[in-house]
């Protein structure tokens, strides 16, 4: 979606959508206007919309109003981005190429119009490159919006926000995906190709590198796919030389058979998505590395296909991780836990982070738990655990803490090796965690976030439609912005 910015209003424009607070209708609407605005009960809610038509030259213009709630809500940036993701959902696919945006009436702040204009672009988009015999009416046609009437500076305000936007589209390219396209070499390609020119540094580890490392706990599941299995870490010093960075790590399973202990058929397409984790902090980084924030921050991929060859991962195998502790196997589809094992501990060795924040799509648990509401927060570090909630309170990338404690670490104790890589029917996500945190040094704060839930949607939602949401680009950048820049 192109985006510009003009002082007057085009005058072939024949779709004009204006945002309004609650209460309140533009006062451009002629009589005719505000009176079908209240017979079709129109009131300014949140996302709400209402469109008439004007006589416009020898034709008629489509004229829109989305509503942006209470000017005085806390989450007034969250509404705006609501009533912009409206009028995108709207016209998506209306037959108007162009959307014009007036916002001359209402006054918004420069930082107010470029939240309307993110949740315009981030719902307007969609992956269509696979479906050859769409009808016209149901194809995107709205390709650009024209903003009229905004402050000065309200140009530089949606600049800095373009490098989010291209990160959270870039995890839904991702995640969206088929699994015979993006497999562990493949996602490494596409992160190659759109990190070109960037300036972040790109490092990937093939088998046979990570064989020497010792990632037995990694290898192990991939050792079934004919696929092989990849560590990428995209790593960008925008801060002081020498300063330790903030790291994030992704479960990247391309796709999740569930190995040996094989998934059930109905709904097993879904597990392309599997590697959300993985996206989330490609997309992050990305956000990051194109807005050139000013933090030495690392991005950790652990990538793999979990397939059930003859080569696979057996149930109750023992493997050898890199940290060295030994891991008995009970449940082979139990595998987002094994990769991130090594990745953790890798990430901490190689780059000696301040912060580990890991995101996987790790347990259907945490959506036992949580439903598709939040994501699943695990922390050693209190203040971690604060500096979290609030980035994901302040994008809507939201989380909520579940507890830790010796308890549950004592269900995952193995007879025969250090650990089991599954508990027993209980608190799924919680040993889950559990096994993560065996893998953390004592002195490096942590936290998992399980995103299980929040990855992909069966519904549209506040800015995407229904699929890859594109969860926790935002609360990565805003982590990383709130935390770690100087």
């Amino acid at each position: 979606m192109h985006i510009q910015f003009s002082k007057t209003q085009p005058q072939a424009a024949r779709l004009i959508a204006h945002v309004a607070d609650k209460g309140k209708l533009p006062q451009s609407f002629d009589a005719a206007m505000k009176a079908g605005a209240e017979a079709a009960r129109f009131k300014g809610g949140v996302g709400q919309t209402f469109e008439g038509f004007v006589a416009s030259g020898d034709g008629a213009a489509r004229v829109a109003v989305a509503g942006a709630g209470d000017a005085s809500d806390d989450a007034r940036l969250a509404n705006l981005e609501k009533a912009g993701a409206a009028l995108a959902a709207k016209y998506q696919s209306t037959g108007n190429e162009e959307l014009v945006l007036d916002v001359t009436e209402n006054r918004l702040s420069a930082e107010e119009v470029g939240h309307v204009l993110l949740g315009m672009r981030l719902r307007n988009w969609r992956y269509d490159i696979y479906r050859t015999k769409m009808k016209d009416e149901q194809k995107i046609t709205l390709k650009k919006v024209t903003v009229v009437g905004a402050p000065d500076d309200a140009d530089t305000a949606w600049n800095e926000l373009t490098a989010l936007a291209e990160g959270v589209e870039f995890t839904r390219e991702l995640v969206t995906e088929p699994a015979n396209i993006i497999y562990p070499e493949t996602f490494v390609e596409r992160c190659q190709k759109r990190f070109e020119g960037t300036g972040a540094e790109l490092i990937v580890l093939d088998e046979a590198e990570m064989e020497k490392l010792g990632m037995g706990s990694l290898l192990g599941v991939g050792q079934g796919s004919s696929r092989d299995s990849r560590i990428l870490a995209i790593r960008w010093n925008g801060g002081e030389e020498g300063e330790r960075p903030i790291a994030f790590v992704g479960k990247g399973v391309t796709f999740d058979t569930g190995g040996i202990s094989i998934k059930p058929g109905p709904g097993m397409e879904d597990m392309k998505w599997d590697m959300g984790g993985a996206g989330a902090v490609a997309g992050g980084m990305l956000a990051l590395v194109k807005r050139k924030a000013p933090a030495n921050v690392v991005g950790v991929m652990g990538l793999v296909e979990n397939m059930p060859d003859g080569n696979a991962q057996r149930p109750g195998d023992v493997v050898t991780s890199m940290s060295g502790q030994t891991i008995e196997i009970l449940n082979t589809d139990a595998e987002g836990r094994l990769v991130l094992a090594d990745a953790l501990h890798w990430t901490q060795q190689e780059f000696e982070p301040t912060r580990v924040i890991d995101f996987a799509t790790l347990t259907g648990a945490i959506i036992i738990a949580l439903g598709n509401e939040h994501a699943g927060m695990f922390a050693n570090d209190d203040q971690l655990a604060k500096d979290i909630d609030a980035a994901g309170e302040a994008t809507g990338d939201t989380v909520w803490r579940m507890p830790l404690g010796k308890a549950y670490d004592k269900l995952i104790d193995s007879p025969i090796a250090d650990m089991k890589n599954i508990g027993g029917k209980g608190a799924g996500s919680i040993t889950a965690a559990q096994f993560l945190q065996r893998f953390i040094a004592d002195d490096v704060a942590w936290a998992h976030i399980d995103i299980a839930g929040k990855a992909w949607s069966d519904k549209p939602g506040r800015t995407w439609g229904k699929g890859a949401t594109g969860y926790g680009v935002r609360l990565i950048d805003r982590i990383v912005s709130d935390t770690a820049e100087g």
